[in-house]
């Protein structure tokens, strides 16, 4: 049962659809952009496209899960190649480095929702996300891409709620934005280096750990992060022996645990320190 507000808010997010008659979705397969392709479905139908940009910044097992999902909805799902891997305005990781990225995605979205006769594209931005740090909202404005779950005012917990609500049994799937970010601003981000920290990740779901993981890549360092309540958890359900050679065996040299725990954007911190540089 949805309380009074959440109930107006989904009621608006479907007026936005009935209004936008088909819309194409820029769908990563994550739980915000999932929720919109499921919205988006249930009010369109046939006339709502979910379409999932790949590219080495994306695990294989999210793109897996992606279409998983796609299909549970049973919206249409497609899949492209993007290309950001080939821009050295992208590779070499500036501080606005997802401006490039989302440029590169909606540059290819947008002719393709004209080809196809789709009048809109529409993407997974909440409202939380309009209070970070993020340069990639910029590359969707100017291309004219509409964010519904911003428009109305909904959050990353209401997300949540409202997935659940929904009937979709991911929602409480955690976050997973692309491997790009799992380097700090200025390190080259390469092919290899992206497939490695995906490896070393993967590694970490396969042997056990369920939430918020992430592998950070500083030089050859893997710096791994979990909450800070479930440290002792991680020691307690992954072989530390065996992962250390996993982890070698990928490329890193060494191999550490965050004790300050999981932050979502934590390397963002250092944005007005390589601005100052």
């Amino acid at each position: 049962m949805l309380n009074a507000t959440l109930s107006d808010k989904l009621d608006r997010l479907r007026h936005i659809f009935n209004e936008a008659t088909e819309v194409l979705v820029a769908y990563s397969g994550g739980i915000d952009s999932t929720l919109v392709a499921k919205v988006a479905f249930d009010v369109l139908g046939d006339r709502a496209l979910a379409i999932t940009a790949n590219s080495p910044s994306l695990l294989p097992a999210d793109l897996a899960a992606a279409t998983v999902q796609a299909e549970f909805i049973g919206i249409k799902h497609q899949i492209v190649q993007t290309d950001e891997m080939n821009n050295p305005n992208y590779t070499s990781n500036p501080i606005n480095r997802c401006y490039f990225c989302k440029s590169e995605l909606h540059d290819t979205l947008k002719p393709l929702a004209k080809t196809m006769g789709y009048g809109y594209v529409v993407d997974g931005l909440n409202a939380d996300d309009l209070q970070d740090y993020r340069p990639g909202i910029q590359a969707a404005k100017e291309r004219g891409v509409r964010s519904p779950l911003a428009e109305v005012g909904i959050s990353k917990i209401e997300v949540r709620m409202l997935s659940q609500y929904l009937g979709m049994p991911w929602w409480d799937k955690p976050s997973q934005p692309c491997l790009s970010s799992r380097f700090p601003y200025g390190e080259e981000i390469t092919v290899e280096k992206l497939r490695r920290v995906g490896n070393a990740e993967q590694y970490l779901r396969d042997h056990g750990w369920k939430g918020d993981i992430r592998v950070r890549s500083m030089g050859d360092t893997a710096k791994i992060e979990v909450p800070s309540d479930r440290l002792s958890e991680l020691i307690n359900i992954i072989d530390m022996s065996n992962l250390t050679k996993a982890f070698r065996d990928y490329g890193f040299t060494s191999i550490t645990l965050d004790l300050e725990g999981f932050r979502s954007g934590k390397l963002n911190d250092a944005i007005a320190e390589v601005t100052k540089k």
